[in-house]
């Protein structure tokens, strides 16, 4: 893990290959007929058509040895496997399909199979509106979905597979990194901490477990606590939790005071700059002395590798047509700049943690 303290040191942009001539052309189609690749592929792979290839190994499979195991036409395959062969997702041999490497991803690696389920459930009819959530602003593709002023009012009532598909992607990026900030975190002995935006509870779940003397408020939506309070109860961690819901959209209700550690993982990216500003000077106020607040993010600027940055940067979409309309993958530079106009200062960086996290620790801009 790499610690910066006092502010945030500058890194190298997200450089994507530059191409010219006929290859960037070739790229600019692949832009134009992503959508269709996209659902074909899926298709290719739900439908158990990859998992048919693989099986024939290095003999291949024809477009008639797949309609006789499955449940898909010659006509339908072929459609299918002609787009997945163009984006390299198969080869073909003497007429016979093999799986390549990047099919071989979408068979089996989690974290493409994660995020095509939630691109596909939770995203995909409501980017057909970006162009006007951009322009208003608000989250109009989220009545593909349901009819709330944002997808967070809705979590638990989230129609299926969306439901699924969007607990699954927010928890296989945020818990990989929960055990590695467990450390940094009760390194300073807090004995009460407030959990913001405590979603079902997982992180307040690791934190009570962790230390036996601490005890946390989990503050967010009626809605989301009542998840969090069956997630304490099942674990028989009730006892030291305390439930404090709360709009963090109410920008004149306090947040409760007295805390020496204040948690927000995968949160701001809920907001605009501009609420972020107004949790930030809540936040500030709700410190005890010597307190620390803890921003745990997927910052796309602090990636190490390209392949980070273009998911995280490709998802700030969903919050804008889907989530809340004003939200993103924000910089951690701009999240720094806004905390410390807000009476924070940016006390310690520490980057590597689980897939795509860094832990960004604020103190009380007086603090020495």
């Amino acid at each position: 893990m790499n610690a910066t303290t006092e502010s945030i040191e500058e890194n190298i942009e997200f450089a994507p290959a530059r191409l010219r001539g006929l290859d960037a052309r070739f790229e600019a189609q692949r832009i134009a007929f992503g959508p269709i690749v996209f659902q074909c592929v899926r298709v290719a792979w739900k439908s158990g058509l990859l998992a048919h290839i693989e099986t024939a190994g290095e003999e291949g499979a024809t477009v008639a040895d797949l309609a006789a195991a499955g449940s898909l036409s010659e006509y339908a395959i072929s459609v299918v496997l002609e787009t997945a062969l163009s984006a390299g997702v198969v080869k073909r041999r003497n007429g016979r399909y093999l799986l390549t490497r990047v099919g071989d991803n979408i068979l089996h690696d989690e974290l493409t199979q994660i995020n095509l389920n939630y691109i596909h459930d939770v995203c995909y009819e409501g980017l057909f509106r970006l162009d006007a959530c951009l322009r208003a602003e608000k989250p109009l593709g989220l009545k593909a979905l349901g009819d709330w002023r944002t997808i967070y009012e809705g979590l638990s009532d989230l129609p299926e597979p969306a439901r699924t598909s969007w607990f699954d992607f927010d928890h296989y990026y945020s818990d990989s990194a929960f055990s590695q900030a467990l450390a940094p975190v009760f390194s300073h002995k807090p004995r009460r901490l407030l959990d913001i935006g405590a979603n079902t509870g997982k992180w307040t779940l690791r934190c009570l477990n962790h230390d036996s003397d601490v005890r946390v408020t989990l503050l967010d939506l009626p809605i989301q606590l009542a998840r969090a309070r069956m997630t304490l109860e099942d674990a028989g961690m009730i006892a030291r939790a305390e439930l404090y819901p709360l709009d963090v959209l109410d920008f004149d209700a306090p947040f409760p005071g007295g805390m020496d550690a204040i948690w927000m993982s995968q949160f701001l990216t809920c907001f605009s700059l501009d609420a972020i500003g107004h949790i930030f000077r809540r936040a500030a106020v709700a410190l005890s002395p010597g307190g620390s607040i803890w921003i745990l993010d997927t910052f796309w600027d602090r990636q190490k590798y390209d392949i980070a940055s273009y998911c995280l940067i490709n998802t700030s979409p969903y919050f804008t047509s889907i989530a809340s309309g004003n939200s993103k993958m924000h910089e951690s530079t701009a999240i720094a700049a806004c905390a410390e106009r807000n009476g924070l200062r940016l006390a310690e960086t520490i980057d590597d943690l689980g897939i795509s996290h860094s832990l960004l620790r604020f103190v009380a801009a007086e603090t020495a």
